[in-house]
């Protein structure tokens, strides 16, 4: 089997006040796992996230990246360089004043000189459909542009692994769709946190959910109702 990319072993944590989010967690992400990861509001996906990048401490356990326990600021870098968040809000993942100079400032920071850097942002947009978009001011892009170049400054840092905070919360329906695209056509190992089911029903091949303190290996089952349009919808049919 192969090595997994990053590991948690045994993994408890609690906000201060007392709060626990997780107790004796375990989970490893591999090379070809496209993972959703559903649950509800305050059952703590993002703190995971967190918990991954270093960005929160556990009173228990350990994070390990390529098999080599992250002790320290310094040990994480080595993760966060090759495991790539893209935060829920765009708005705080984009500061630069344009497109291009977001897109390459991960590969300035580690350590491309500047032509390159702006060769790999470059092709990374094109690689994302958004050619001619690294003159636009970052601040006037629509939401579902402001999603694509948050993933795109991400991924020209060629990562290993992908971690998706609610990419489609917000978006028009347009949006969606170009970000399934995208996401579908993407080898990258992946978690991507959602209430949309739709969405990770056509993004993941394995789910996840949050509940009572754990990862439990199984996708949410719950019966609904919704509108649907197809071809002959008003004659009686099932499905």
């Amino acid at each position: 089997m192969a090595e997994p990319i990053f590991a948690l072993e045994g993994l408890s944590f609690a906000y201060p006040g007392g709060r626990r989010v997780f107790e004796d967690m375990s989970f490893a992400l591999y090379p070809d796992q496209r993972i959703g990861l559903y649950g509800p509001n305050g059952s703590g996906k993002t703190t995971f996230f967190r918990l991954i990048m270093g960005l929160a401490a556990p009173q228990a356990g350990r994070v390990l990246f390529h098999g080599e326990a992250l002790r320290t600021e310094k040990d994480f870098r080595a993760l966060r360089c090759k495991v790539g968040l893209v935060l829920q809000h765009a708005e705080d993942q984009l500061f630069c004043p344009t497109v291009l100079e977001d897109v390459a400032f991960g590969p300035l920071n580690l350590g491309y000189g500047p032509d390159e850097a702006r060769d790999c942002a470059l092709e990374t947009l094109r690689r994302l459909g958004l050619e001619g978009f690294e003159h636009r001011l970052t601040h006037r892009l629509s939401g579902g542009e402001k999603k694509l170049v948050s993933l795109a400054a991400v991924l020209a840092m060629h990562p290993e692994a992908l971690l998706l905070d609610e990419p489609t919360n917000g978006l028009d329906p347009e949006a969606r769709l170009r970000i399934i695209d995208v996401l579908k056509a993407l080898p990258t190992a992946r978690i991507i946190i959602s209430h949309d089911w739709d969405f990770l029903a056509e993004t993941s091949t394995g789910y996840l959910t949050v509940a009572d303190g754990r990862l439990t290996d199984a996708a949410p089952v719950w019966a609904h109702a919704h509108y649907h349009a197809h071809p002959l919808g008003n004659a009686p049919h099932d499905h």
